[in-house]
């Protein structure tokens, strides 16, 4: 591989974090101007803003014809989202999970994850189903600001502090116009150069583009994902982390699949060891979510080293099945046998441990 093709990965990747950047400042500042208030920017603007790389990722990818790419980035940016930057994030320090997460936003995630996993079933993505994909991302967020009005006021707070400008002026239109349109401009030359760069590497080393689309191309375009995540976890702002990672990872396959295969000559092909291994994994991953946020409204931090540890070994087993190594069976056996039940075992049980503490919680209350 020539030092020209991975200088132009290498680009891409830079041109793509920091187009991002400038176009969530900048679309944020003209959504203020315009009167939106921070929780509403947080939840919309910036939600979809962090997802920008995701998109310009999967556009090209798809419109390129590389449907591995654009299907690998987004559940593999999904994946790496959720086990990866929601377990550094609790490691860093437990996170708070507001109730609008347990019962709005999860079930979202689990529902259209699970509906997506169907359109794709046929091995393809086609027009009409991007469409669908599309409809639901127009309703939920209508729905997400009208439910936004009921937040508590401490969230309304963390995000006044987080995406409020203050001092904002209505001249400064001109300046956050720039930042918009620079960003954008950045996001299209990086997705390209990413791609090309992308699939160039998948060549070298051998391996399928789907492959690279699940592990460097997802990690790389998840990287607004992770620095608001764990920065407004140093900070202690725990419902924007772990509100950022769900909501980026409902944008992603609304928005970016929706996106991807509207503007796709052909729609995305899905290679058939994604819809067995990857889509399912995903989907195991989002309902892990709900019993582990359910107990205690909360995310310790030995769950965020598990979540970690998941990652870690859905990567090793990626390795392994690409190139198909001997040690691969024995750790699909260990996986399989030990380890899924043991953790489908312990989830059980704290959920059931949680749900009769409520109970307890609210008999006596009545009484």
């Amino acid at each position: 591989m020539s030092l020209t093709i991975l200088l132009i990965f290498v680009l891409g990747l830079i041109f793509l974090v920091v187009g991002a950047s400038a176009l969530v400042r900048g679309a944020s500042q003209l959504a203020e101007n315009f009167g939106m208030s921070p929780l509403i920017i947080g939840l919309t603007v910036v939600a979809l803003g962090t997802s920008t790389p995701e998109i310009a990722v999967s556009v090209s990818s798809g419109i390129s014809g590389a449907a591995g790419i654009a299907i690998g980035n987004v559940i593999g940016s999904n994946i790496f989202n959720i086990l990866f930057i929601l377990g550094l994030s609790a490691i860093i320090t437990p996170m708070m999970v507001a109730q609008q997460l347990i019962r709005l936003d999860v079930p979202v995630l689990i529902g259209t994850s699970i509906l997506t996993w169907l359109l794709c079933l046929n091995g393809q993505l086609g027009s009409i189903d991007a469409v669908i994909l599309l409809i639901i991302l127009v309703t939920y967020t209508v729905f997400l600001i009208f439910f936004s009005k009921r937040e508590s006021t401490t969230v309304k707070a963390e995000y006044e502090d987080e995406f409020g400008h203050k001092g904002s002026q209505p001249g400064h239109w001109l300046v956050n116009s720039g930042f918009f349109i620079v960003g954008l401009i950045l996001l299209v030359f990086g997705a390209n150069w990413f791609v090309r760069g992308a699939q160039s590497i998948a060549r070298f080393a051998g391996v399928s583009e789907s492959i690279i689309g699940l592990t460097i191309v997802a990690a790389g375009t998840s990287l607004p994902e992770a620095a608001t995540s764990i920065m407004a976890a140093l900070r202690g702002e725990r419902d924007i982390a772990v509100g950022n990672v769900i909501g980026s990872s409902i944008f992603n396959l609304l928005a970016v699949l929706g996106i991807a295969g509207v503007v796709a000559p052909k729609g995305l092909q899905i290679p058939n060891g994604m819809l067995q291994l990857d889509f399912p994994f995903f989907i195991a991953v989002a309902i892990a979510c709900f019993p582990i946020f359910f107990t205690g409204s909360r995310i310790n931090r030995w769950e965020g080293f598990l979540f970690l540890v998941y990652y870690l070994a859905y990567l090793l087993y990626l390795i392994l099945n690409s190139s198909q190594h001997d040690l691969l069976p024995v750790f699909s056996s260990v996986m399989l046998i030990f380890v899924v039940p043991i953790t489908v075992i312990t989830l059980a049980i704290i959920t059931i441990r949680e749900t009769r503490r409520m109970s307890l919680k609210n008999s006596d209350r009545v009484d």
